[in-house]
């Protein structure tokens, strides 16, 4: 019998796809070894007499993901489908992706690193309570005043090491001061020193990712004023993370209000073996483009419409 015959490779991948059979038992059927059976199935693919496809809803977003992965080098991209949802909707979504994708990750006696924001705060919302043995969690920037305080950097590592039963420490100072000197002089303080240091030193950093010009937290908070926005849009800035701001070649060092935020710096965290970023909107999608670009974040959790924005940005 020959089994690069297309009835035969055609029965035999009928026998293996339809009946559930395995090459084994197909094998002994036609007195032959396995390797001649798993070679006519192979035949029969590569002539198009079987064709495989995966079907499920989720599938388009598993290739956006293995798109961006493999574009722009990550670790690793969750895309959640997000299609007729309302934004709240949306942000429960990727709260509950990025927290499903820590919870795998987490182990005991880590030392986490959080961010502040709107995003980063629906992720913390859904993460489940779990018990890990000596896990500490450390903001990375200041946050201090009475505007949205259940996003600043102090409240949401509090909450999350509270359901992981572990520790936090506080930085107990604005994100954003008034100038240089006032920042210089406040972490002198021994304490403000300690847990930047602690910042700098952690296993995975939280962060959430933001586009000055467009929904502003920071704006809305009142940590930008006038002459600050108008810094940053003479400077080119595309984005934000962790209130440090980037411009489209990936400087920060020439934008004096990065001089002002007490936290720890895009430099820093590019040091820190894992970054993930969660952040949606088709407003941020340049900023994603380019902090991705430059290395600064390691896995990415965004939406659908997102997703495929950036799939079709040009490289810079």
């Amino acid at each position: 019998m020959r089994f690069d015959d297309r009835r035969v490779m055609t029965k035999i991948a009928s026998l293996y796809y339809f009946d559930g059979w395995t090459q084994a038992k197909i094998a002994k059927k036609y007195g032959v070894s396995r390797p001649v059976i798993s070679k006519a199935l192979q035949r029969a693919k590569d002539e198009g007499i079987v064709e495989i496809y995966i079907k499920d809803e989720s599938v388009h977003t598993v290739k956006l993901e293995q798109e961006l992965e493999q574009r722009y080098g990550l670790k690793e991209v969750i895309v959640v489908s997000t299609e007729n949802l309302s934004e709240e909707m949306i942000m429960r979504s990727l709260g509950k992706a990025m927290a499903s994708y820590v919870n795998s990750i987490v182990k005991n006696e880590m030392k986490i690193g959080v961010s502040w924001g709107k995003t980063l705060a629906s992720f913390v919302e859904e993460f489940p309570f779990e018990r890990k043995e000596s896990i500490h969690v450390i903001p990375l920037i200041g946050g201090m005043g009475r505007n949205k305080v259940e996003v600043h950097a102090n409240q949401l590592a509090n909450r999350l090491a509270h359901k992981l039963g572990g520790t936090c420490t506080y930085l107990y100072a604005p994100a954003i001061v008034g100038s240089k000197d006032l920042k210089d002089r406040l972490i002198d303080s021994e304490d403000l020193v300690e847990v930047l240091e602690e910042g700098r030193n952690v296993d995975v950093a939280f962060v959430g990712i933001g586009n000055p010009y467009i929904d502003s937290t920071m704006t809305d908070i009142g940590y930008l004023e006038e002459e600050d926005i108008a810094e940053i849009k003479a400077s080119g800035v595309v984005g934000d993370i962790n209130s440090q701001f980037f411009d489209s070649s990936g400087t920060t060092t020439h934008l004096s209000i990065n001089d002002r935020v007490i936290g720890v710096g895009l430099t820093d965290l590019k040091n820190i073996e894992e970054v993930i970023c969660i952040g949606h909107g088709t407003h941020k999608v340049e900023s994603i483009h380019l902090a991705a670009s430059f290395n600064f974040i390691d896995v990415l959790i965004t939406d659908e419409r997102t997703a495929k924005q950036l799939t079709k940005l040009k490289d810079f």
